[in-house]
């Protein structure tokens, strides 16, 4: 069945592909763009194109296609995997993966390998994230812990609620935060403007606390270990931009498109470096790390060199 839909006056200078994701908003942008390529979507009887811009007054014949199924598969896909036991399964992310299943991404994900890999892993998180206690963004890369079995998944989930687990993480940012040490206590929300952003300018949201300590300088850059008591989306992008302190690469939250001197850094410098907890059926203390990843490692030796004196 398709949907009609017609361009309004005030939507003159919009993006067909915009425009469409604002007037069905249970669909991604990425569907969407994927309904256009397959000719589902038709402009005044034509075929069109996403980066159509709208002149008011169009009429728009939408057939949406086939949702995909709401189960994560396996893939075999390349998995480097730092601990396991009957419990839990540790492993090092890679910057540019996707965790679970979602908007846009439901292949390629960490659970389609982790599946290929294990076979079966806790249910809790339903079908689309199985064993997926916490996440990491796409860009993150490092240490992440995923649950074998319910039990396993119920005592991991506890001890993140708690804010038992301990998530160290390594980040290098522009400017020299000042003092040399401290905590940032901002509650996070939602940028009600531009909504992939996160914002701790409104008085709502939810608590927030991050941990940093300088540990290099480096030119005008400075690398910070930094512990957080809390895991909100965002959290350390968003509280290190919100004390003048952008992530080096990540432009969403202000820092600039280039360093000088230096090459693009393809992602924005955050990585999980370790994880402690306990183990589940054990009790122990299980703690695992993360080295560096080698494209932030080999971009940090490049920045040591640049700012050390000729």
């Amino acid at each position: 069945m398709s949907i009609l839909l017609e361009a309004e006056p005030a939507d003159a200078g919009k993006r067909l592909d915009w425009f469409l994701h604002e007037r069905l908003p249970a669909y991604s942008r990425s569907r969407l763009q994927g309904w256009i390529k397959e000719d589902r979507v038709r402009l005044n009887g034509e075929t069109a194109r996403a980066s159509y811009t709208l002149r008011g007054g169009e009429q728009i014949d939408v057939t949406p296609g086939p949702l995909p199924a709401l189960k994560a598969i396996a893939q075999e896909l390349p998995l480097h995997v730092l601990y396991e036991d009957e419990d839990v399964i540790v492993v090092d992310k890679p910057a540019g993966i996707v965790v679970h299943a979602g908007a846009g991404h439901h292949e390629g994900t960490l659970v389609n390998a982790l599946l290929h890999r294990f076979g079966s892993l806790s249910s809790v998180g339903g079908d689309l994230r199985p064993g997926i206690v916490h996440r990491l963004d796409k860009d993150t890369s490092g240490v992440l812990v995923v649950a074998r079995h319910d039990a396993a998944h119920q005592s991991l989930a506890a001890q993140f609620q708690s804010r038992e687990v301990e998530k160290i993480y390594i980040a290098l940012v522009h400017g020299e935060p000042k003092p040399s040490t401290g905590v940032i206590r901002a509650p996070i929300s939602r940028d009600p403007v531009r909504r992939t952003r996160m914002t701790t300018r409104l008085k709502a949201g939810r608590s927030a606390i991050t941990e940093y300590r300088v540990i290099e300088r480096i030119g005008s850059l400075s690398l910070l270990q930094i512990r957080i008591g809390t895991g909100r989306t965002h959290q350390i992008r968003v509280h290190l931009s919100s004390i003048g302190h952008p992530i080096v690469g990540d432009t969403l939250y202000g820092a600039p498109k280039t360093t000088k001197l230096m090459p693009p850094l393809e992602r924005f410098f955050l990585h999980a470096s370790s994880l402690r907890f306990r183990s589940p059926s054990k009790g122990s203390v299980v703690q695992v790390e993360s080295p560096l990843a080698a494209d932030l490692e080999s971009w940090l030796e490049q920045a040591r060199m640049l700012a050390r004196p000729v």
